[in-house]
């Protein structure tokens, strides 16, 4: 059973989850508009795999007799400087829903909640994927540069990577 706490916090998972999908697929939209062909495919492969997220918490709301409640959305962010500030920001929005995972894994040990406990172990795993993810595409964008020739060769690498890995 869920205590009312551990309901809310699980709902503004939900959005938060389906924010950084939103997120994600502007992203791409950018890059898609600016050439960037790799980069779009790869982020809205990301936005795909964070819906997917989403879906996650749904459900697990729903077997557990609870209803899901989906909050309103931030809209995203729909311009960037450039493709190192489009990964940057990608990181920081990952750091920034580890942060929102490892609270609701903290809130779970709190209240000896187990069976949430072992839902979000698979989040913290994957979260910690998903840095590793980012900060290689940024270490990508440090070695290749975004200049010139370097950003059609930086744009062909990332396009290469496999957002779910």
């Amino acid at each position: 059973m869920l205590t009312k706490n551990m309901l809310d916090k699980l709902n503004e998972q939900i959005g938060y989850e389906f924010e950084s999908s939103n997120l994600y697929l502007q992203m791409s939209a950018w890059c898609k508009a600016k050439g960037l062909e790799g980069s779009a495919g790869f982020l809205r492969k990301h936005a795909e795999e964070e819906l997917s997220h989403m879906f996650k918490f749904f459900d697990y709301l729903e077997e557990t007799g609870n209803l899901p409640v989906i909050p309103a959305l931030a809209k995203p962010k729909a311009d960037y400087e450039n493709l190192r500030n489009v990964f940057e920001e990608t990181l920081a929005h990952e750091k920034f829903i580890t942060g929102k995972i490892n609270g609701l894994a903290e809130l779970a040990l709190a209240e000896k909640n187990w069976a949430t406990f072992q839902f979000l172990q698979w989040f913290t795993a994957e979260q910690h994927e998903e840095e590793a993810l980012f900060n290689r595409v940024l270490d990508l964008v440090k070695m290749i540069g975004t200049d010139g020739r370097g950003l059609f060769l930086l744009d062909k690498e990332i396009g290469k990577l496999k957002a779910d890995k």
